[in-house]
């Protein structure tokens, strides 16, 4: 494992959640693990404590400050909205090939990429956050959802990452606050229709400020860290 690009079959479906359990799994195993979040949209310096790059900072042992966040997210934008529509609320314009240099310039050893919204959200007119990927060419970890519906839509983002040729490096089914049915069922059902893929999946974990201390060994369920 070297880069891993951490996506979602949408927004506020757990990715920060994940990428801050792997990064304290990976730091326990003794791995230096380094993290990014390079875009940003619903950003407040208000609450840098509980935004994601804040979320990922401290799951890495690391001060959240401005300037540590500014360092791993860049690209912020204060509307809650996709970050083609946030960036143009304040005249600005991400280029894809800017945060793909920004990516490849950053060393980290496994290094831990979470982008924004789900894998087919728009950057700019052109590209999305799935044309990121492929121009990385990074493995995709996708998390999802267990809410009603779920199985359609991860089905479907597998689908649109394969079609472009990334390797998916499994998949991790966040529980949903509302859940039809335990989570394991959800995967089990995946499972049957997605192909050889290593799945896991997190559990409602406790309102803590750190909850991603509480995740289960994802790292290791995924292959992603030898037992």
């Amino acid at each position: 494992m070297s880069t891993l690009f951490v996506t979602a079959t949408g927004t506020e479906i757990g990715k920060t959640l994940v990428a801050a359990a792997l990064c304290h799994e990976l730091r326990a195993a003794g791995r230096p693990v380094r993290a990014l979040k390079p875009v940003l949209s619903g950003y407040d310096p208000a609450t840098l404590a509980v935004s994601d790059p804040g979320i990922l900072l401290a799951s890495l042992g690391e001060a959240v400050t401005e300037a540590a966040v500014a360092e791993i997210t860049p690209w912020r934008f204060a509307a809650p909205l996709s970050p083609d529509m946030a960036a143009a609320r304040e005249g600005r314009r991400l280029d894809l090939a800017e945060i793909v240099a920004y990516c490849r310039a950053v060393q980290g050893d496994p290094l831990l990429i979470e982008g924004i919204g789900g894998a087919m959200v728009p950057l700019n007119d052109e590209h999305t956050v799935l044309d990121w990927i492929a121009a990385l060419g990074a493995p995709a970890l996708v998390v999802a959802g267990s809410y009603l519906g779920t199985i359609s839509h991860t089905l479907t983002t597998l689908a649109a990452i394969r079609g472009r040729g990334i390797e998916v490096a499994g998949l991790v089914i966040s529980e949903s606050p509302e859940s039809p049915v335990p989570p394991a069922e959800t995967a089990e059902t995946i499972a049957k229709h997605a192909g050889p893929l290593p799945i896991a999946h997190v559990p409602r974990l406790s309102a803590s400020p750190a909850p991603w201390r509480e995740a289960p060994p994802l790292a290791r369920a995924l292959g992603l860290l030898e037992a």
